[in-house]
């Protein structure tokens, strides 16, 4: 029981999951935003372009049925003329292709983005196995698609006998116009009836957008363990996680410690807590931390200190206060400044007076501490 529950796809997917499946080619897609979209810009298309378009391709049926006979059993004139009048279709053609086009390739990546993917077009020869197939007609996408195509049908069937219904007087008296009038009145009314019934387009799409989103992040979706696995993958394992973040901590204690002989002091707790400053009045603003460290770290810090005669100095409260409030190469806090300048004050005199500076004794008990940085640990 517990396998099969750490086995359910309840993670949702990493940046990783996301960015393979885009190049597999894997993307949300919406099929009706595309038909919707394409039908909408063939309409728009239609009544800005569409005269022109008609009386281009009608001066051109004119033209070919208006032939001399010479020229109609020429066997060299015919291929030329049908050559010359069908690239002249396709140039009147040429702005309602560009739009449809358009829309076309706006439609594809509105949702998922642009995305191309040889793994996409590739063969599968797993696609092929009709059990897989099956599942894939009667599972949850195949019943949203017949929905989906059951509410085309209602929707753009109660648009139309809507249309009909509501125009039937003007379509009934067709019959009675002018031949010219007439198809100029039928051509409008079947623009306005596409018009109203793509209405029905719009929302299918309104609602298969926002599923083909949620659908394509749950296919995605991943185990824990596959979650785990990726992360062993990209960051590698825990335990080589921990040797590369000892080293570091290694090599920045390394560091620290060779910035200690520079210091001009070390606070000490005097056993806890060490914090090795740093002060040039001429470059300095402030003081600055160049070491710090507890219990072991504390210990090695004074050692070396010790050994290159850095005055250390006793200042429990202060010691505590730098060591919780400060960063390495850092200045210490504003509310420290009174305190630490009176050690570095007696400091400066120890060593002006003996030059021994390392072997000074004396407590700083009673410096002034903010109750803010003060610490008690």
């Amino acid at each position: 029981m517990a396998e099969d529950t750490a086995q359910e796809r309840t993670e949702e997917a990493t940046p990783r999951r996301r960015e393979k499946a885009r190049e597999e080619g894997q993307v949300a897609r919406s099929r009706e935003l595309n038909t919707m979209l394409v039908t909408l810009a063939a309409l728009g298309a239609a009544a800005l372009f569409g005269g022109h378009v008609v009386r281009d391709l009608a001066g051109i049926g004119e033209r070919m049925l208006a032939l001399p006979r010479s020229v109609v059993f020429d066997p060299a004139a015919m291929p030329r003329l049908f050559m010359e009048s069908l690239v002249e279709a396709v140039w009147a053609l040429v702005p309602f292709l560009a739009v449809v086009t358009v829309a076309g390739i706006v439609a594809s990546v509105a949702v998922g983005g642009l995305s191309f993917s040889w793994k996409a077009v590739a063969v599968k020869w797993e696609k092929l196995d009709p059990v897989k197939g099956l599942k894939r007609v009667f599972g949850a996408r195949g019943l949203m698609e017949l929905v989906k195509a059951l509410a085309k049908f209602v929707l753009i069937g109660a648009l139309g006998v809507a249309f009909l219904v509501l125009y039937r007087d003007q379509l009934f008296g067709l019959g009675a116009q002018p031949v010219e009038e007439a198809m100029a009145r039928a051509l409008s009314l079947l623009l306005w009836a596409m018009v109203v019934m793509s209405g029905a387009l719009v929302i299918v799409a309104l609602v298969d957008v926002p599923f083909q989103l949620w659908q394509h992040g749950r296919q995605l979706r991943m185990t824990r363990q596959e979650v785990k696995d990726e992360n062993k993958e990209t960051e590698g394992s825990p335990e080589v996680r921990g040797q590369i973040r000892r080293l570091q901590r290694e090599m920045a204690e390394r560091r620290m410690m060779a910035a200690v002989p520079e210091a001009d002091v070390v606070i000490t707790n005097p056993e806890h807590y060490a914090v090795a400053l740093r002060y040039d009045q001429a470059t300095m603003r402030a003081p600055v931390v160049v070491a710090k460290g507890a219990d072991l770290v504390a210990q090695r810090i004074r050692e070396v200190a010790r050994a290159h005669d850095v005055v250390l100095v006793s200042a429990p409260p202060l010691a505590r206060a730098l060591y919780h409030s400060t960063e390495l190469e850092q200045e210490i806090p504003a509310g420290l400044y009174v305190a630490v300048a009176q050690v570095l004050a007696y400091v400066f005199q120890l060593k002006g007076r003996t030059g021994q500076a390392a072997r000074a004794r004396r407590d700083f008990d009673d410096l002034p501490i903010p109750d803010d940085l003060r610490r008690d640990d």
